[in-house]
């Protein structure tokens, strides 16, 4: 039977992405089973690769060359809903690779394999929800541009679990926290309900994963006998190549365990002043 990195990187190296998305999701039920009491599956050692398999469409281009998007017309808001599903294939290999590069290699409780299985599993759930919505409106995953810096950071902290993180789950990933909601405001104006009941998914879902992101970074803080704070914001500046941009959702954020005063003194403005509580 194969290792949980050998299924993290045969998943890795699949390039379609409905194929890959269906690979993610049989080698998670079969992990979730063998955690069921089914036959074991040895975490075992792998050697993936520095980037994952991509189809040849979409055209990945740099940021700065990419279309700009008009959400009034109905391609502007498919074009933000194929921007989306790159974002979530691009998780569902971030979420497999730091299982594959750093399974075996670092000592993590067996809790750190069910998290992150878990949340590769709904991202593949995620990007085949958003490519029925593409596809019940005309189109299809790899019809536009895509962005091509998404895969940066996993290059960046190939070498360093606690960098990965910081900067995956805790900023990338939460950064979907502030954007989903208005997301989903839009595609109910346009009375679009498939893309809304998606979008509701995902918002509903990413909580989890950044969650996981704070939990596991303040494990590995506390084995180092590190400050997570200082730990954060020295690991951001390292691999996050821009400031944090507010308007930041710090209800969703807290919920996910990431206090205020990780992300906003790596904004321009710094940490805003403290709130006057009403007189009584």
């Amino acid at each position: 039977m194969q290792t949980l990195t050998q299924m993290a990187t045969e998943v890795l190296m699949t390039a379609d992405g409905r194929e890959k998305t269906a690979l993610s999701r049989r080698y998670a039920t079969q992990w979730r089973e063998s955690r069921a009491g089914g036959a074991p599956i040895e975490i075992g050692m792998a050697e993936p690769p520095l980037q994952p398999s991509r189809p040849e469409k979409p055209e990945l281009l740099a940021p700065k060359d990419m279309p700009k998007r008009r959400p009034g017309k109905p391609e502007g808001r498919n074009a933000m809903l194929h921007a989306v599903a790159h974002i979530e294939l691009n998780a569902v290999d971030l979420h497999w690779d730091i299982i594959a590069r750093f399974g075996g290699r670092v000592d993590l409780p067996i809790g750190f394999y069910d998290d992150w299985v878990k949340s590769a599993d709904e991202e593949s759930k995620h990007f085949n929800l958003l490519c029925d919505c593409l596809e019940a409106n005309g189109s299809h995953y790899g019809a536009m541009p895509a962005h091509a810096g998404m895969w940066r950071a996993a290059e960046d902290t190939a070498n360093d679990l606690l960098g990965r993180l910081a900067v995956v789950p805790m900023v990338l990933e939460a950064r979907g926290l502030d954007v989903t909601p208005g997301m989903i405001t839009l595609f109910e104006t346009y009375k679009d309900t498939r893309a809304v009941a998606a979008l509701d998914i995902i918002y509903a879902e990413e909580v989890h994963h950044v969650a996981y992101g704070s939990k596991w970074f303040h494990f590995l803080c506390g084995r180092h006998n590190m400050d997570p704070t200082e730990a954060f914001h020295a690991l951001v500046q390292k691999y996050f190549h821009a400031t944090l941009k507010p308007p930041f959702n710090e209800e969703k954020r807290a919920e996910a365990g990431i206090p205020p005063d990780f992300y906003w003194p790596l904004t321009d403005e710094g940490m805003p002043a403290p709130r006057e509580l009403p007189e009584t």
